[in-house]
């Protein structure tokens, strides 16, 4: 029995292999140009994915492993992304810019899924935008899409987020530190700035850097703040998605998704101090890796004719959630001095 087990998993890796080869190897083509063009590594593997999207049609045999590629490589990615956290290093920034992040991803979230009704789409990709824009851009994006009750077009919804808080946060990253050098923000004023409005990470860290030590590293901080929303973000999700009901034949989702689980595990256990710096650089790498590899596997799974037809009020939205969340912070920074 234990032999006939054994062959089972080792028939079902050899299914597994080609799509996940095939995604890995776009994953480091978009790692690649992403270091020598500075374009941002999520927005590249998703447009290289997509150019080999042949390989996820139904008769291909990469197929198998591309949908696991998008679906569990990705969560434990996800996972991986509470290494990053403690909870010393959010508590001694002190109370404010907690309380700054809390209210504007939970305002950013709010008005998304009302202003996504009132264009006629559902409340729940307003959820989806809303949360990558507040929260932490394309990882969120990704954490957020496996949360939500499927839907016909969830697949293309998540790949359009994607691509738009890409995009929208490499100009942010530009743009930004000159709009917090025009309001004459102080180094620590702009580091909140840049950390609870840039979507993602490696922007925060880009354009904080760039501003002076101090600004780096408490936009570094504030962002890591963000990323810990997506915990009660995801089970707000979750409970939607029990709360509609489920399709025959499936299970109901559990209140917290395993992979949110290992993102709490590993924050908590990495505010013990006990995970050596080492080990939280590669458990970051590992993260980076796995995202970029799902992405490309999602990207594989859409045709570019799909995305051309969602038209321009999504672009409106997310173009807007970024400017309320910009506007909001800066308003919140001049009224505390």
């Amino acid at each position: 029995m234990t032999h006939s087990l054994l062959t089972l998993r080792v028939q079902h890796l050899r299914e597994l292999f080609p799509g996940l080869m095939a995604s890995a190897i776009v994953a480091a083509a978009a790692a690649f140009l992403a270091e020598h063009y500075a374009t941002p590594v999520m927005l590249l593997a998703l447009l290289l994915g997509m150019a080999m999207g042949f390989l996820s049609d139904a008769e291909s045999r990469s197929k198998a492993g591309i949908d696991f590629a998008s679906r569990s490589v990705l969560r434990f990615g996800i996972a991986l992304l509470g290494i990053r956290l403690t909870v010393g290093q959010m508590m001694a920034l002190g109370w404010e810019p907690l309380l700054l992040v809390i209210g504007s991803v939970v305002l950013v979230i709010l008005i998304s899924i009302a202003v996504a009704k009132r264009f006629g789409f559902d409340p729940l990709f307003g959820m989806l935008t809303g949360g990558a824009t507040a929260i932490c851009g394309a990882s969120a994006a990704l954490a957020l899409a496996a949360a939500l009750p499927a839907h016909p077009n969830k697949e293309r919804a998540t790949l359009f987020t994607v691509i738009g808080v890409s995009a929208l946060s490499t100009l942010a990253m530009i743009c930004y530190p000159m709009v917090a050098n025009t309001f004459g923000l102080s180094p620590s004023e702009a580091g909140i700035f840049l950390g609870a409005t840039i979507h993602d990470v490696a922007q925060v860290v880009g354009a904080g850097y760039s501003m002076g030590q101090e600004t780096g590293d408490t936009a570094t901080v504030v962002k890591l703040m963000r990323v810990a929303m997506l915990v009660p973000v995801i089970l707000a999700a979750v409970l939607i998605t029990r709360a509609r009901g489920v399709e025959a034949g499936t299970e109901r989702p559990p209140l917290l998704p395993g992979f949110a689980v290992g993102f709490l595990a590993l924050a908590a256990f990495n505010s013990t101090g006990l995970i050596a710096a080492t080990v939280q650089d590669l458990g970051n790498e590992l993260s980076r890796i796995c995202l970029v590899t799902a992405i490309a596997a999602l990207g594989m799974k859409t045709r570019l004719k799909e995305l051309v037809t969602v038209g321009l009020k999504p672009v409106l939205l997310m173009i807007g959630e970024t400017v309320l969340l910009a506007g909001g912070v800066i308003a919140y920074l001049m009224w505390a001095r």
